[in-house]
């Protein structure tokens, strides 16, 4: 492989001669090796936003020339447009705060502009990394602004894939409607349900979630880009702070504010702390429901979608995947959050030190929740309900007593369920038959009765 040679103020080190990155990219390099998983493609696609915003700012105010400009422009926008991805290899996981993934973006913007100007790579007289592509800016202001832009453009992918699925549990609760079945408590048999209704539960839960990520949004429009090394602006020209902001809104689409006070947006990272907490809360119930699925499916009141061999010994065997695979996205989303939370607890004085982690546990949680509902969505819309065995469970199950409480009072329903038991019989409706009469166990059996919002009283109609 062929080599340039590069220096900075540890000394100098080879580059290979065709890559797009520099020095302080192939240290971190050679540094960092942890998870062995890259810096995410939203971050760094956030990232070019954030330096082609900076970029034009320095340009309309005069303190880059109009060419290495518009080169630092036409880089910006390759690397937005997903080109030279194979140019940002870094692990997502460094020390330095994110600085090594900031130079990592100088670097290979710097070399590609030099080429957009008929230079060669690596000749920095034409445009350099830090002089030009970097002015004005520093990790500690571009990285966090950078990654808010990124969880923003990823909660709105998900809250609309929150949406689909929402929708799905409601055509399901529309055509389960008329499927009554026996609910359940503490994992015991409870007063009757229908399959609808426990459906019409699970949409609720994906539309409150649908609306918590999509408001999450808010949390994150406050950055601190201009605030350069500790929020104070050190460095960067009045006119730029006030400027990059609104470049910055220009370049995303995005409702983007400067904070009032750009230290704190600098030095702390709570806002993440909080959104990850909406993120929990639907991998929290992506599980819950997920298991309960599981669960209907045990008792054979609802059949889900094959999607593959079950058993690599038993022919025939079919498992829950796909229900599996969704509960571990949402334990996965949990631990996130727990880094997201040590992560930002662990930033002293004016710095976000473990913003790299931060970044990671958080996209990753975005992305992992994106996945779980594409793929739930679809299982979910294959879900077929069995009403045969919701009847059957239903009829033999002693709680159907609870529905004449309001005809005979509790101790009488109580001593028929004594006597049912003791007669050894198996369908309590026909027991009910032969002890309260047809006419009554109809009227107070019917489905529209048992799970109406309370019983009909004559007496106050």
């Amino acid at each position: 492989m062929a080599y340039r040679r590069e220096k900075d103020f540890l000394g100098e080190k080879n580059v290979p001669q065709d890559a797009y990155w520099g020095i302080h990219t192939q240290r971190a390099r050679e540094n960092f090796s942890l998870t062995h998983l890259p810096v995410n493609r939203i971050l760094i696609r956030s990232l070019a936003m954030v330096k082609k915003s900076c970029c034009q700012a320095n340009l309309e105010l005069g303190y880059l020339p109009g060419d290495k400009a518009q080169a630092i422009l036409g880089a910006c926008d390759e690397i937005i447009e997903g080109k030279m991805s194979g140019e940002f290899l870094l692990d997502a996981l460094q020390g330095g705060a994110g600085t090594s993934t900031n130079m990592n973006l100088n670097e290979v913007i710097a070399n590609r502009a030099c080429e957009l100007l008929k230079g060669k790579i690596g000749d920095y007289s034409l445009v350099h990394p830090l002089e030009h592509v970097n002015l004005h800016q520093s990790t500690n202001d571009v990285y966090p602004t950078a990654l808010k832009v990124a969880c923003i453009f990823r909660l709105r992918e998900l809250s609309s894939l929150i949406a689909v699925t929402q929708g799905a549990f409601q055509r399901k609760e529309k055509e389960f409607s008329g499927v009554i079945k026996v609910g359940r408590t503490e994992m015991e048999e409870a007063v009757p349900i229908t399959l609808g209704l426990e459906f019409s539960a699970f949409a609720e839960a994906m539309s409150r979630d649908r609306w918590r990520t999509f408001k999450s949004e808010e949390r994150l429009r406050v950055v601190n880009l201009g605030g350069t090394a500790v929020g104070t602006g050190l460095g960067a020209p009045r006119s730029y702070i006030f400027l990059v902001v609104e470049k910055l809104r220009e370049t995303t689409g995005l409702g983007l504010a400067r904070a009032e006070n750009v230290v704190d947006p600098t030095a702390n990272s709570d806002v993440f702390v909080e959104v990850s907490g909406i993120l929990k809360a639907h991998a929290s119930n992506l599980i819950k429901i997920a298991g309960d699925l599981r669960i209907l499916k045990l008792l054979n009141e609802i059949e889900l979608p094959a999607v593959q061999a079950g058993s690599s010994i038993m022919p025939g065997k079919v498992n829950p995947v796909i229900l599996e695979a969704v509960i571990q996205a949402g334990l996965k989303t949990i631990s996130d959050d727990l880094l997201v939370t040590e992560g930002v607890s662990r930033s002293t004085l004016q710095i976000a030190e473990f913003m790299p982690l931060i970044s990671f546990a958080m996209l990753d949680a975005l992305d992992i929740l994106s996945s779980a509902n594409i793929m739930f969505e679809k299982h979910v819309s294959g879900i077929t309900a069995n009403p045969q065995a919701c009847r059957e469970n239903l009829e033999k199950s002693p709680v159907l007593v609870t529905a004449f409480i309001p005809y005979l009072g509790y101790d009488k329903a109580l001593r028929l369920i004594q006597d049912f038991k003791a007669a050894g019989k198996n369908n309590l409706r026909e027991f009910l038959n032969d002890k309260l009469g047809r006419e009554l166990v109809d009227k107070a059996l019917n489905p529209y009765n048992l799970t109406s919002l309370g019983f009909k009283d004559e007496k106050n109609t």
